[in-house]
């Protein structure tokens, strides 16, 4: 690997570490306290935690690491790179929800701002190669077979598909949240991606 590579491998892990970094504090000190359910691995360890009675970190692992095994269905390299993204997503989840800490204000501005932070969290994974070891996975591996359908509206559809299950566990207050939350951040990581995507092309001229 010569130095241009080398630096191009090692800004992109560290892109994405700083994207699970953001998207990590805004699930474990926003999205979790207040219990909305958007159909990210998150959600549904929330989901199964109140089932099971395990803890929701311990719930977000189990449920990471067989998302990773699917990461082999779409190619080595993402698995790979997913392996990396939801070690640093695990990591720093595991970390600010075992700090005792709030960031919670009320539900409109922590939305908002779980909205923003989850999207750009997402944003550093895709556009580096990676994924951020989600439900995204799952839409890869369509994407895969079907390579006309849409990312983006692909993993909002499944994000949907989980809050239906949500909607039995935690009621219609959560999942409305959650529609909101879904909604919302795909629009913002749909304008993040399609900057990106203007940037590379023009780059490439």
């Amino acid at each position: 690997m010569d130095g241009t590579s080398f630096k191009k491998h090692g800004a992109g892990i560290l892109k994405i570490a700083l994207g699970n970094a953001i998207m990590a504090l805004a699930y474990a000190k926003l999205m979790v306290p207040h219990h909305i359910i958007n159909g990210g691995v998150t959600s549904i360890a929330l989901i199964f935690s109140k089932l099971t009675g395990l803890s929701v970190p311990a719930v977000t692992n189990i449920a990471s690491v067989v998302i990773l095994l699917l990461c082999l269905f779409v190619s080595k390299e993402l698995f790979i790179k997913s392996t990396i993204s939801s070690s640093f997503y695990l990591l720093f989840f595991n970390l600010f929800a075992s700090l005792d800490f709030s960031m919670t204000i009320n539900i409109v501005p922590d939305l908002a701002i779980a909205i923003i932070c989850i999207a750009f969290g997402y944003y550093c994974c895709l556009s580096s190669g990676g994924s951020a070891a989600s439900v995204d996975v799952i839409a890869l591996i369509l994407k895969k077979h079907h390579p006309s359908w849409n990312l983006v509206l692909m993993i909002r559809y499944l994000n949907y598909s989980v809050l239906l299950l949500g909607l039995f566990v935690y009621g219609f207050g959560s999942v409305i949240l959650g529609i909101i939350f879904s909604y919302a951040y795909s629009k913002v990581l749909s304008m993040m991606l399609k900057a990106h995507q203007k940037r590379t092309h023009h780059s490439l001229k």
